[in-house]
Parts: structure tokens; C-alpha cells; sequence
């Protein structure tokens, strides 16, 4: 009997893949994944909120930086880094889980469906509360990050915005959020799901389970990049909308479209958002699944074990 094979009876017998401890890891890796690399870049993302909110001043990544420092010092490339470790935290949290929850749900409601249905709805229904969840933090990080004045973070922020604007203040982006989250991250969940299977089928043309955890991590960066390369292509419009919405610079989302313009809205901080996106997801991936390694899971991803917990046979050494 293979290890990964007792390792996947002791889980089951358990209550571990589908259980609560199992979902519970998950989230627990969702946040410490998604939390820690958010914060790591935040510098790079207070230079994407003004070169989408600035883009005459702020029209590339090396003058934008140069700008931010010589104008408001260091300290100004960490503003908003409370709402990127709080904020994406729990959103981290939520879309992990919840989608290796939905994941085993759909699959056994659509057991005859393709597996990229399954992946579709598993992603989307997870970011929806994910957002919801994350809506908060990014109305306040946003304003922190754009306009020096509003707060210096979380804690006098969240106050300043409900007296200013009430509870709607919190929720004014969560449709164009939803509209940059949803498509990215259906296409995030899938496009790893399938480059893991494509990379084990075509170049290291062995199962996962015949993989040192080492190089199964190394499938699992290689994968994560790649879905989050993609990913930000698609979800680049709603992202520009955000920005505009949350600064004021329209009230409506067509209004902010037609400021914006179709062009821009495809290619305004696309640079910047891949460097900062890649590098990200790609981390998040590794994070998250060397967390489920510790605590005796395997990795993620692939085919053959991802839908309605996998043909006995793919286990069987």
C-alpha cells in the first residue's frame, strides 16, 4: 500500500477530505496564503490604485515609484497594508474553503458534467462570499491608498467611512469587484486545475502520487503562475472600475467605463497588475499548498483526484 494511499484512508476514516478538519485547513491556508503574499506586495499595489486613479502622474512602474517616495516617503508604499493582510486574509480564507467545499458538492450533483463546469461553479460560488467578505476591507484600503488624508488604516478608517457614507459606503464596488473577481478567479481555479494535469500528463509524465513533495510543490508554482497570468488578463477591466468607483472619479459603472474607455480599461496598469498578480497567485499556490502537505494532505490540482474524490484505481500503486 503507497503512502499517499494510507495516507488517504487515515484521512477519510477520519473525517479528513470532505470533513470539517479537512475544510478547515483549507481555510486556514486560504488565509495565511492569500493574507501574507497580499501584504508582501503592497507597495506595488498602492502604485496600481494611483496609476488606475492618476495615469497622467503615474504613467509606469519605475517613475510611479519614484514619484511616491520623493513626494511622500517610504512609508507612503506601505499605506493600506492593514486592509491587504486583514482583508484579503479572510477572503483568502473563504474562496480556499469554500471552494474545495463546492468542489465535492458539484461534482457529486454533476457527476456527468465536464470537469471545468465543476471548476466554473466551485470558484464562482466561493467568491461570491469571499467578496462580500472582502468588500469592506478594500473600501477602506483603497481610499487609504489614493487619498493621504482619509486614514492612516483600518482601525480610524472603517469609522471615517461608515460616518461619511453609512453602511452603503462598504458595498459601493461589490458588483464591479464581483465583476474582477468572479471571471478571475473561475479562470484562476480552472486554469490551474488543468495546467496541473497537463504537466503531469505531458512533461513529467508521472502520477502525482509517484512525485516527491518537493517536486509536487514545484508543479503546484508552475501551475499557480500560470493561472494567475491568465487570470489577470480577464479580470483587468472590472479592476479599473474599482479604482475609479471607490476615488470618486465616476458614480456609475457605465459612467467609469466610458471615463475610462474601452482600450484603457483592457490595458491601463496591466504591466504592473501581471507583476504584481503572477508573483502573487503563484505564491498563494505554494503557501497554501505546502500548509496541506504538513498536515499530511496532498497537493492540489489534477484531474484524476479533483472530482467526486477520484477513481479508486488512480490510487493504487
Amino acid at each position: 500500500m503507497s503512502e499517499y494511499r494510507a495516507t488517504k484512508i487515515r484521512m477519510e476514516s477520519g473525517g479528513g477530505i470532505g470533513g470539517l478538519h479537512y475544510y478547515g485547513i483549507c481555510t486556514a491556508g486560504g488565509m495565511f496564503s492569500a493574507g501574507a503574499t497580499h501584504l508582501a506586495v503592497t507597495p506595488l499595489d498602492v502604485l496600481k490604485v494611483n496609476m488606475q486613479v492618476n495615469p497622467l502622474k503615474f504613467h509606469s512602474i519605475a517613475s510611479g515609484l519614484n514619484i511616491l517616495w520623493k513626494e511622500e516617503g517610504p512609508s507612503s508604499l506601505w499605506r493600506g497594508w492593514s486592509g491587504k493582510l486583514f482583508g484579503y486574509g479572510v477572503q483568502g480564507g473563504f474562496k480556499f474553503g469554500l471552494y474545495e467545499f463546492f468542489k465535492r458538492r458539484y461534482a457529486d450533483v454533476l457527476a456527468d458534467e465536464r470537469h471545468s463546469v465543476v471548476f466554473f461553479l466551485s470558484s464562482a460560488s466561493a467568491q461570491v462570499f469571499a467578496d462580500i467578505a472582502l468588500c469592506p476591507f478594500e473600501a477602506v484600503k483603497v481610499r487609504v491608498q489614493t487619498q493621504p488624508n482619509f486614514a492612516k488604516g483600518l482601525s480610524d478608517g472603517f469609522p471615517k467611512l461608515y460616518a461619511r457614507e453609512g453602511i452603503s459606503g462598504f458595498y459601493k464596488g461589490l458588483l464591479p469587484l464581483w465583476g474582477r473577481n468572479l471571471p478571475f478567479s473561475m479562470i484562476m481555479f480552472s486554469t490551474f486545475e488543468h495546467s496541473v494535469d497537463i504537466i503531469y500528463r505531458k512533461f513529467v509524465q508521472k502520477r502525482k502520487e509517484e512525485c516527491s513533495r518537493t517536486q509536487q510543490l514545484g508543479v503546484t508554482c508552475l501551475a499557480g503562475y500560470t493561472a494567475g497570468a491568465v487570470g489577470t488578463v480577464i479580470s483587468n477591466p472590472a479592476d479599473n472600475i474599482v479604482s475609479s468607483l471607490y476615488n470618486k472619479k465616476a458614480n456609475t459603472i457605465m459612467q467609469a467605463a466610458r471615463n475610462i474607455g474601452l482600450v484603457n480599461l483592457f490595458t491601463r496598469s496591466l504591466p504592473i497588475r501581471v507583476a504584481l498578480v503572477g508573483p502573487v497567485v503563484t505564491l498563494q499556490w505554494f503557501f497554501y499548498d505546502t500548509i496541506k502537505v504538513l498536515n499530511g494532505l496532498p497537493t492540489s490540482g489534477g484531474l484524476n483526484r479533483s472530482i467526486k474524490g477520484a477513481d479508486e484505481a488512480s490510487y493504487n500503486c
